[in-house]
């Protein structure tokens, strides 16, 4: 595998990110969990998580970010919120790499776990969380908290049947 490093993202970095999840947007397309025009996380959506959440980045050579996850806290859970790694270079373990030092991150901040909404059917997002210890939230099993996200998405175009929240304990 290629030499890659992670650290915090810095503001000179988010419009990268918003080209790597642009390509990733392909990446799901061709799963079927997405449809229409590519979209991508604003700027200043990207810039409130720099600065109030968790965001990290993964550098190839001479700093050129190929990949971003970033988190918030909220109820003394760490919420994932996005994650990406450009097409170019996923399945080399990125991806993997940047969920861990986000779960590390929640970890030495004593929060309760971690939890994340996906796609259920891509094989790339639930499985790939599940083999990182999440596990499905059945309907009753649903927080306030993340009924409120996944009807969110839901009013923003994402099929409510295959969205599903995920939660890991520390």
């Amino acid at each position: 595998m290629t030499d890659i490093t992670l650290k915090p993202a810095q503001s000179e970095h988010l419009a990268a990110f918003r080209a790597i999840e642009l390509a990733s947007f392909e990446t799901l397309r061709s799963t079927g969990a997405v449809t229409g025009d590519p979209v991508a996380t604003s700027l200043e959506d990207l810039s409130r998580l720099s600065e109030e959440g968790i965001l990290f980045a993964a550098f190839a050579a001479e700093d050129i970010p190929v990949g971003f996850a970033g988190a918030y806290i909220t109820e003394s859970w760490l919420h994932i919120v996005e994650a990406n790694v450009h097409p170019n270079w996923q399945r080399q373990g990125i991806g993997r790499r940047l969920i861990n030092a986000l779960l590390a991150e929640g970890s030495t901040l004593g929060l309760i776990g971690a939890s994340l909404t996906t796609d259920r059917y891509a094989p790339f997002n639930a499985p790939f969380y599940a083999s990182l210890g999440f596990e499905i939230l059945q309907e009753d099993a649903l927080s306030p908290r993340l009924k409120a996200l996944l009807a969110a998405e839901t009013i923003s175009g994402l099929a409510p049947m295959r969205r599903v929240a995920m939660q890991r304990v520390y």
